[in-house]
């Protein structure tokens, strides 16, 4: 029994030396598995992903009046800011965000915009905001503090620092400014038939972020790179012509003050409907009736809580309409539309509610339920713009496009709204998961109507160009042209991949899930998503993190040759494939027979541990008749001619080299 065994050892090395096996190189150790570093754990962060015992972060909650005047395009507003320090450090001067001032003419954003213009800039409109007076009530004092302009950022210096744990401060900012037409894709106003629709957004000055990390975060706001806000509670009141109708984030206070009596009952019905029921409909746009009687100007008041952001819009145009959300566990909230008269019809926003309650109920489901009370989805100049609880899109969108922007702008209630990341640094934390989500929801959405699947080598035109950029690139350094790839597609692509062909589906949902509960209403980083993963899904993904999000390397696997133990296919057959690339993945190989039997073999990404070529020892029956990697193009190989050997095409190669 030994002698045989050691006769069917002595074959198998002999089978393999065939095949040159000796070029395998058992020492190497590859890039792409070294260690990669994501993070120690400190009590404010966990090197499991969650927050420490002693995680902190401010809050910040906001009570602003603002006037909104059409004929000068102009907004006045008064706001009030109660700013709680609850880090381990006092605090001598705040720092504040004031947006706005990328539309002033000499702003580092404006500088920066293409001499032949671009998505996110504004060249030629003299904007910005315009402070009227700041006030500081700190300890029993009032005082207008010293103050510090660097680009969008505003520095108040503080008579007395505020206490660490717990140490508050109110700031009191009188300012008006002026709204573009055109506001960097994500606020203006736009010309219908019935008036002006007006997207306002960014148009606070607003608490910067003073974190764990960086301390306070005062990357200037340039255009592309998006937000980091702290959570509060949000009280504020829109004053407009009556003939105006207003949305906003959170929920309408005092519909009695601003609606009729009709449509407050077409409120409530919608309330109960999942059908969509008009608050104000095509017809009744502009007619005296559809607006309450007896004032000139009406205040809109609105709340808002465990928000990091608001926005709105106001418009004597609006077609309204509305339908209930379900929720788990029978809660509710509201699905909402205004949009112009022109694309009121069902081929374009009539159909917008439906789109807002189906993509809003998928996410519920999947990830957390909606925590606010309306999902509002405004036409008008914007492409497509979210913010809590209101998204701007383009009013020319229709079915598809109409569909896709929807559900991507709602898809960001949860990344960034709710899952709180820093978007001016880490765009690919909101637009790529983001990305990745609306791929699911769009396969759910009335039986795949949208639905248009694509394999994993969609990128690889892209990947293999000298254009290609890292994941972890920052958005304002982004190229131009790049943006789309490296925040929404290929981060969008990764998830995708460790989810269906790594991970697989049920742990996978169980880590998102866990991220998205560890995180909600925080301010989680990459490494806090990285860890987590590994932590609920039990995979160790360095070599993931480095070759997909950190670097730009490429994968290249292919089947370089097969031969048969004794040349007799009945005995059994040797596969050779290789790694030709940096980029590492698992290994998924279709096996056909003559005899007509098709056998799919799986190999974990350790099979490059020790190089770049394995040797796979396959039970044939009768010869192969061809061997192919990746079959279904779940992986993004940029040579897919070498995935595929066939005795043929082996023996052309043969005659090549010969």
């Amino acid at each position: 029994m030994k002698a045989k065994f050691i006769y069917i050892l002595f074959l198998s090395l002999v089978m393999a030396t065939s095949i040159q096996a000796q070029e395998q190189t058992l020492s190497t150790v590859q890039e792409a598995f070294l260690p990669y570093e994501t993070g120690q754990s400190t009590q404010y962060r966990s090197a499991s992903g969650e927050p420490g015992e002693a995680y902190w972060q401010n809050e910040a909650d906001y009570t602003i009046d603002t006037q909104l005047y059409p004929d000068e395009h102009k907004i006045e507003t008064s706001i009030t800011i109660d700013y709680t320090n609850n880090s381990p450090q006092s605090l001598k001067f705040l720092w504040l965000q004031l947006d706005q001032d990328l539309f002033e003419e000499h702003s580092w954003g404006a500088k920066l915009t293409p001499l032949g213009g671009g998505r996110f800039g504004n060249p030629g409109f003299e904007g910005g905001i315009e402070i009227n007076k700041v006030r500081i009530l700190h300890n029993g004092e009032t005082y207008e503090p010293k103050t510090h302009t660097v680009d969008t950022n505003l520095k108040l210096n503080l008579r007395e620092a505020i206490k660490a744990e717990g140490g508050e401060i109110q700031i009191s900012i009188d300012y008006s400014f002026k709204v573009p037409e055109e506001g960097s894709d994500r606020l203006g106003r736009l010309d219908t038939k019935n008036g002006i629709i007006y997207e306002i957004a960014q148009w606070y000055p607003r608490m910067a972020v003073y974190d764990d990390i960086k301390g306070w975060n005062v990357m200037p706001y340039l255009g592309a790179g998006e937000f980091y806000m702290e959570y509060g509670t949000f009280n504020y009141s829109i004053t407009a012509p009556a003939k105006y109708v207003v949305v906003a984030s959170g929920e309408l206070q005092n519909p009695g003050d601003v609606l009729t009596k009709k449509q407050q009952q077409r409120m409530e019905e919608a309330r109960n409907s999942d059908e969509r029921v008009y608050i104000i409909k095509k017809n009744e746009v502009g007619k005296k009736e559809s607006r309450p009687r007896g004032k000139d100007r009406l205040t809109w008041k609105y709340k808002m809580e465990n928000t990091r952001d608001v926005a709105w819009a106001a418009s004597k145009a609006f077609v309204w309409d509305a339908a209930r959300i379900n929720l788990p566990n029978g809660d509710k909230s509201m699905a909402m539309s205004v949009y112009p008269k022109e694309v009121a019809g069902d081929s374009a926003w009539g159909r917008s509610t439906e789109y807002v309650k189906g993509s809003i109920e998928f996410y519920s489901d999947y990830l957390m339920p909606y925590p606010y009370a309306n999902a509002i989805n405004v036409a008008g100049t914007v492409g497509g713009m979210e913010y809590p609880g209101i998204v701007f899109c383009s009013w020319q969108a229709k079915g598809a496009g109409l569909w896709g922007v929807t559900d991507h702008e709602f898809g960001h209630e949860w990344f960034p709204m709710i899952v709180g990341s820093n978007e001016r640094e880490h765009a690919w934390m909101d637009e790529g998961f983001n990305t990745f989500i609306n791929s699911l929801s769009t396969a759910n959405f009335n039986n795949g109507e949208y639905h248009n699947p694509r394999n994993a080598r969609f990128l690889n035109n892209w990947l293999t160009s000298k254009n290609t950029e890292p994941i972890m690139t920052a958005p304002d350094q982004i190229q131009e042209g790049n943006f789309g790839r490296v925040s929404y597609y290929k981060p969008a692509l990764g998830l995708q991949i460790l989810r269906e062909s790594i991970v697989g589906e049920e742990l996978f949902d169980e880590a998102i899930n866990a991220y998205v509960d560890r995180w909600a209403y925080k301010h989680p980083t990459p490494d806090d998503f990285f860890n987590t993963l590994e932590d609920v899904t039990g995979r160790e993904l360095d070599w993931f993190w480095r070759g997909w999000f950190e670097k730009t390397w490429t994968m290249d696997q292919a089947v370089d040759k097969v031969a048969y133990m004794k040349e007799d296919p009945s005995k059994g057959a040797f596969i050779r494939i290789k790694n030709n690339g940096k980029l590492v993945m698992p290994v998924k190989m279709e096996i056909t027979q003559e005899n007509g039997k098709t056998e799919m073999v799986e190999l974990p990404v350790h099979t490059w541990h020790r190089g770049n070529k394995w040797i796979v020892k396959y039970n044939s029956t009768s010869p192969i008749k061809k061997v192919v990697i990746d079959p279904n193009k779940e992986f993004p190989d940029v040579k897919p001619d070498n995935n595929t050997w066939k005795p043929d095409s082996a023996e052309k190669k043969s005659k090549e080299k010969n």
